[in-house]
């Protein structure tokens, strides 16, 4: 086993979107590099980071991930952005089966409709059909860099339609704290909105557009 725990729980987002975490909180929370999407439509995922370091081409290690994690986290895997179909159907099957939550990777993946039907969140910069090898067992517990954000175990992963964030797990109270604050912000904007209100007067906007 290694040691990659945290006090972070899976429901800690409270059910906000990367776009309030990140906006409520930038000097904390990191956005992944654009090109890591969601590998079916409306998936999400929120938890604590069980971080991977394998290599592209192989994906041993993510078989010794998936036995190893403990429940309730999110694989967090460096594979160089290589374009390989890493993970399927029957890694996600074996990943629910041990109560994981999802898979952020940094490399490919295949088998996403029937991931799909599962359920099971996963993003990917690739879909692709080529196969891997079983080789390198890989590192489980150590930092890794996925699309261009260093990643430590219990960080707290937040995808979803609009991308991935990482939030450092000491900073997720103050993050979450600062969401809600938001949230409840943006609530009254949009009820002065459809009261009638202007996007330009609400945030101050007026003189700097030129419109009087």
């Amino acid at each position: 086993m290694t040691e990659n725990s945290s006090t972070t729980t899976p429901d800690a987002a409270r059910g906000h979107s990367t776009a309030t975490l990140y906006e409520a909180s930038s000097s904390y929370a990191r956005a992944c590099d654009p090109v890591l999407r969601a590998a079916w439509p409306g998936a999400r995922v929120a938890g604590p980071a069980f971080t991977v370091q394998g290599v592209g081409g192989d994906n041993l290690a993510l078989h010794r991930a998936v036995a190893e994690a403990p429940p309730g986290s999110v694989l967090v895997v460096d594979l160089q952005r290589s374009a390989h179909g890493h993970w399927g159907e029957i890694l996600a099957v074996a990943a629910q089966r041990r109560g994981l939550l999802g898979l952020v990777v940094d490399g490919g993946v295949r088998d996403v409709a029937e991931q799909a039907e599962l359920g099971f969140p996963v993003f990917a910069p690739h879909v692709t059909v080529v196969g891997t090898g079983k080789e390198h067992p890989g590192v489980l517990g150590a930092p890794v860099r996925v699309a261009g954000v260093v990643v430590r175990a219990g960080d707290l992963v937040v995808g979803d339609a609009d991308g991935v964030i990482v939030v450092p797990s000491a900073a997720v109270p103050a993050t979450l704290d600062a969401s809600d604050a938001r949230v409840a912000d943006e609530q009254r904007a949009l009820a002065a909105i459809r009261a009638g209100a202007s996007t330009l007067d609400l945030y101050g906007l007026r003189e700097r557009s030129g419109i009087s």
